[in-house]
């Protein structure tokens, strides 16, 4: 399995019997690995900026967290597009 690192951009290799813990750091940058913005159901335009609707409340998207629902990214094109579109509408809301 491979997980990727929202914060250096790389990809960290996981076997499927050892799934990604609360615990776990990116073996490059030692950021968290089993938080928000590394999870395949993280999405800015949901409510909690999360697409399961069950899944409690975290505040803090970058550092690890207890919930249940976390699936791994394993490619940052889900990631880069979200900050992508979001910088995007920024920019075209930016007072000059």
């Amino acid at each position: 399995m491979k997980v990727f690192c929202f914060q250096c951009k790389k990809t960290n290799e996981f076997t499927i019997t050892n799934p990604v813990g609360r615990r776990d750091e990116c073996s490059f940058c030692k950021a968290d690995l089993h938080v928000c913005k590394n999870c395949q159901m993280y999405d800015l335009k949901s409510y909690n900026e999360c697409k399961e609707p069950a899944a409690d409340v975290v505040k803090e998207k970058e550092r690890a967290n207890f919930c249940d629902f976390f699936k791994a990214c394993e490619s940052g094109d889900t990631v880069d597009t979200k900050f992508k579109l979001m910088s995007a509408a920024q920019a075209l809301f930016k007072k000059s």
